[in-house]
């Protein structure tokens, strides 16, 4: 049973911070990619940033220069650092992670997703 816990959100100003985690636990044979999402009132899910198991990372255009993807292997743990917030920021945030649970079976697993809120 491969479970992702997020935590970090909250309610911050613009032009602040926050950094949020997750970590999957349980039954885990690797980790390939690691994703964030975000689901803002009235839009569609986005894709906000990945990174791969070699440290490699993307990121959507408008989060670039001010987010910034990481993970710790060790602890089977994604973060994601959002920097200079902005009103539009706002969302549901959903950790994503591609888990093989065993040498022949593997498939995507979500968090239960944690509230941005950037206030004006």
């Amino acid at each position: 049973q491969v479970q992702l816990v997020e935590s970090g959100g909250g309610l911050v100003q613009a032009g602040g911070s926050l950094r949020l985690s997750c970590a999957a636990s349980g039954s885990i044979y690797s980790i390939n990619v690691m994703r964030w999402y975000r689901q803002a009132p009235g839009k569609q899910r986005e894709l906000v940033a990945a990174i791969t198991s070699g440290g490699s990372t993307n990121y959507t255009d408008s989060v670039k220069g001010r987010f910034t993807i990481s993970r710790d292997n060790a602890q089977n743990t994604v973060y994601l650092q959002m920097n200079n917030l902005k009103t539009e920021d706002t969302a549901v945030y959903y950790c994503n992670a591609d888990i093989r649970v065993s040498a022949s079976y593997g498939c995507d697993y979500w968090g239960q997703g944690t509230q941005v809120t950037v206030s004006s």
